[in-house]
């Protein structure tokens, strides 16, 4: 899953999609943290979500570090979901997320699943244009109020693959 020069945005080198390894486990908590530093996930969830599904967590890097992730779960009933996807704040709108998100999405095609679901912080216009570009569909209920606990509120989205 390596990426060519030709496929490289600015200030990227030798870019490469990987699937995570229990070794990048400390890695990806860090990334985590600058890519939500106001609610990261904890660690002992990051630990699960590498223990459960090791073939749906990849990775962005370049030849100095981690520079992205996407955390997707296999299919269940032809059904998969995208439960995170982080870029280091610096590298942001340089297309790490949709080449994560495409490459995601051929594997979660290859594995069986035929719909994919996320969710969405209703104000991150940035991901739902990504997410509408590569053809998620809003909920047309809109956002669900409380979806992750009190102001929590999340905009669920669709794609059949």
């Amino acid at each position: 899953m390596s990426q060519g020069p030709g496929d490289q945005g600015p200030g990227e080198r030798n870019l490469r999609i990987r699937t995570a390894t229990d070794a990048d486990l400390p890695h990806i908590v860090r990334l985590d943290e600058q890519a939500f530093p106001t609610d990261p996930y904890p660690f002992f969830v990051v630990r699960q979500l590498l223990t459960a599904f090791p073939d749906f967590l990849l990775l962005v890097e370049d030849d100095e570090d981690l520079r992205g992730y996407v955390f997707s779960t296999p299919p269940r009933a032809a059904e998969s979901w995208v439960l995170s996807l982080g870029i280091v704040p610096d590298l942001r709108g340089h297309g790490l997320g949709r080449k994560l998100m495409v490459e995601t999405l051929m594997k979660l095609r290859a594995e069986g699943a035929r719909t994919v679901r996320l969710s969405v912080e209703p104000r991150n216009t940035p991901a739902i244009t990504l997410y509408e570009d590569l053809g998620f569909v809003p909920d047309p209920d809109g956002p669900c109020p409380d979806y992750f606990g009190p102001g929590e509120d999340r905009l669920l989205m669709t794609l059949a693959l």
